[in-house]
């Protein structure tokens, strides 16, 4: 027996119906690549992502095709991105931040059949045409004005939507992929987290509530979080969810340029890694201005340091909000919203949780367990692997890729190594994987490792995060020479160079005498880390 409500699929373009509909002229507003600020609103947005459905109908795309971005956060990657999933298509959206082979292979993987891309990245999509295999039709994003002279043949956004008429969207399953995303581990390729058009809904309505990022018709959101970073947290669907006015920085990502906007746009939320608020904070203490009406910040990628809330809370009367996922969850999995108890302490009792994680979010089931695989008590000190668990996170990667990755009940393991506390705060301990997290972007130490072990005289070569006073972690690389051999940092660093992406070069290169190892022959990284814990790279 089954109720008797209506069967009403949740489907992303329904996010912006809503939107266009009961908030059509809430303003939507982006920097963009050409320069200058562009105003639109929900209305517009939506109508013009019925274009862009209606020209990749034109193109031959079907319902289920990988449809590729390679774009800023701007009104016309909002647009393309609503438009491809709601023709059926799957918005794939890479990270421009990766080196050439990861993005080769990882649209090669998709089988993308189209590109989308900005005007910053003609030149490395030009570099990298020649090496995919899949895509048909490079689209750029911009007006006809600004079409640059390529060696390929590229289309104009704006003339492809302009000669398509508005189009109804295409109804599929709830369940039916809207999105894609890749994710690097510490092994292999990297891996894809396909999201369908139910999770990212429940999720958006979950991202909304009060005690998550709190969003309303009356919030102006400012996601500098980029979209390639497992959709913007999800703002661009919240926003649209909730008719919030949608702010975007465009390319830029530097503090005075996303100060004018805080303040020009009155945002009062903004979401972005700890590393752009370090240079904010930086920049405020130098120059001065403040932050207008700006009241919260959602901060994620890594840890927020003690420091910097305290900063917000005292000099700017901002409120800190840290939060905790992985692309895997959509992203979010916790938000440091206080719960009463923790509210009612003192400043320095709150803060003391504050530093934590946050809390689950309604939609994430959450537990620690041993190496048993026993649960751990909810006690803030016992500490294990950390699974998850929802209708947001991921039941197996794309194509079947690392092979079953839930156990016997659902469970996710995370890679992380947390405690849960009695009022459902969580706090990552450790990694149980060697990536290196910088700036809330992961860096991998095998890759980064199996690179320089190619460089002349290099026998062996461990990579391990160190902390940094402004991107949380950076990569210290180690390294045996071999007999009779001569090595040098300049010498390694030289070998690096073009083979890795220029964000991944170690800040530091320490010639050893030895690594060490386990039992297996595997290094011993525990080892390396206490060996290193101190340790200070240079400045610059």
């Amino acid at each position: 027996m089954l109720g008797t409500m209506q069967d009403w699929p949740l489907l992303v373009w329904k996010l912006i119906d809503h939107a266009a509909a009961f908030h059509g002229e809430r303003e939507v507003v982006s920097l963009t690549c050409e320069g200058g600020k562009h105003r639109s609103n929900w209305r517009t947005v939506r109508a013009r992502a019925r274009q862009c459905a209606a020209a990749l109908r034109h193109m031959g795309i079907q319902p289920g095709d990988r449809v590729a971005t390679l774009a800023w956060n701007t009104y016309r990657h909002v647009e393309s991105w609503y438009g491809i999933s709601g023709m059926g298509g799957v918005a794939h959206t890479i990270n421009p931040r990766l080196f050439d082979d990861q993005i080769v292979y990882i649209a090669n993987h998709a089988e993308d059949r189209v590109l989308f891309f900005d005007l910053t990245f003609v030149a490395l999509v030009e570099r990298l045409a020649p090496r995919f295999t899949t895509i048909e039709h490079f689209v750029l994003l911009t007006d006809r004005a600004h079409m640059p002279e390529s060696s390929l043949n590229l289309l104009c956004y704006e003339d492809l939507i302009a000669a398509q008429p508005d189009a109804d969207w295409t109804e599929v399953d709830e369940k039916a992929p809207a999105g894609l995303c890749y994710t690097s581990g510490t092994t292999g390729n990297p891996k894809g987290v396909q999201y369908s058009h139910r999770s990212n809904v429940l999720h958006a309505m979950a991202a909304s509530m009060t005690d998550t990022f709190g969003m309303g018709a009356r919030t102006t959101v400012l996601p500098i979080a980029p979209m390639y970073h497992a959709n913007a947290w999800s703002i661009p669907y919240t926003a649209a969810g909730c008719g919030a006015k949608l702010v975007m920085g465009g390319p830029n990502f530097d503090a005075p340029t996303l100060q004018e906007l805080i303040i020009s746009e009155n945002v009062d939320l903004a979401l972005a890694v700890p590393t752009v608020w370090l240079s904010m904070l930086q920049h405020l203490e130098a120059k001065g201005g403040g932050l207008g009406k700006l009241e919260r910040t959602a901060i994620g990628g890594s840890a927020v340091p003690r420091s910097m809330i305290e900063s917000f809370d005292k000099l700017h009367n901002v409120k800190v909000i840290q939060l905790w996922g992985m692309t895997e969850m959509s992203p979010l999995g916790t938000v440091g919203a206080a719960c009463p108890d923790v509210a009612a302490m003192t400043y320095d009792e709150q803060l003391s949780y504050r530093i934590k994680q946050g809390r689950g979010v309604f939609g994430v089931e959450m537990k620690t367990v041993g190496d048993d695989g026993a649960e751990l008590p909810r006690d803030g000190k016992a500490f294990g692997r950390l699974l998850v668990r929802g209708p947001w996170i991921v039941g197996s990667y794309f194509k079947g890729d690392g092979g079953q990755v839930l156990d016997a009940d659902g469970w996710f393991d995370t890679g992380d190594v947390a405690t849960l506390d009695r009022y459902g705060y969580m706090h990552i301990v450790d990694r149980s994987k060697d990536v290196i997290k910088s700036g809330g972007e992961w860096i991998s130490s095998i890759d980064l490792e199996n690179a320089a072990v190619g460089a002349p005289g290099v026998a062996e070569a461990a990579v391990i995060g160190v902390h940094h006073p402004k991107w949380d972690e950076r990569p210290l690389l180690l390294v045996r020479q071999k007999d009779g051999a001569t090595v040098t940092k300049e010498s390694v660093l030289a070998y690096l160079e073009g083979k890795i992406a220029k964000w991944w070069t170690p800040d530091e290169v320490l010639v050893v005498d030895d690594l060490p190892h386990t039992a297996t022959g595997k290094l011993l990284k525990t080892e390396l880390r206490d060996r290193y814990k101190d340790y200070k790279l240079p400045t610059a």
